[in-house]
């Protein structure tokens, strides 16, 4: 029980974008369209969840016993890159329209600090492996969940009747700050 209510904290009431506020260039970059957003989240989903594994394990069987935590940041971020650069060979090699459809959003990937923000998140609450590995499923697919409506709502928006100064990314973020304050404490 303890591990569903851990994943549905990570999907919905601590959710990664809407309310630790990471992950937000991938989300502004990639929800103008449905099929851009999914197909971002399913990548995000994927290098979170192999990412907070093996900064996991990076963790706690090589920097703990070394007594090097203090590098985990610049080890964390290695990680990630190394997994989002082997995902875009192998994506450009089996699944080569979906390379070049998303090509230039793939290594962002790195960039978005929801994936690093997770693995960090899991070594600071002292999240046990399958604890990490839950958190991860739940963090990403709830980064999936919030780009995926958001892209929906983006649509609508452009073709809503909105006063020009307010068209696209400014709406877009009106939007956002409102959708996040139903996530928050301390909101309405």
């Amino acid at each position: 029980m303890k591990l569903v209510s851990l994943f549905l904290t990570a999907l919905l009431t601590e959710n990664i974008i809407l309310t630790k506020f990471l992950g937000l260039c991938p989300l502004m970059g990639n929800s103008k369209r449905e099929g851009h957003a999914y197909k971002m989240g399913l990548l995000v989903v994927l290098t979170t969840v192999l990412s907070s594994i093996i900064c996991y394990l990076f963790y706690y069987h090589i920097l703990v016993p070394t007594e090097t935590t203090h590098l985990r940041t610049l080890v964390f971020i290695f990680t990630i890159a190394s997994i989002v650069g082997t995902l875009e060979i192998l994506i450009k090699k089996y699944f080569p329209s979906l390379y070049k459809s998303m090509g230039l959003y793939i290594p962002l990937i790195t960039t978005n600090c929801a994936v690093l923000g997770v693995s960090i998140l899991t070594i600071d609450h002292a999240f046990s492996f399958l604890e990490t590995f839950v958190y991860a499923i739940g963090s990403s697919m709830g980064f999936l969940l919030v780009i995926y409506v958001f892209s929906t709502l983006r649509i609508k928006m452009d073709q809503a009747p909105i006063l020009k100064g307010f068209k696209g990314t400014p709406i877009a973020f009106i939007t956002l700050g409102i959708i996040a304050l139903l996530f928050t404490r301390y909101g309405l």
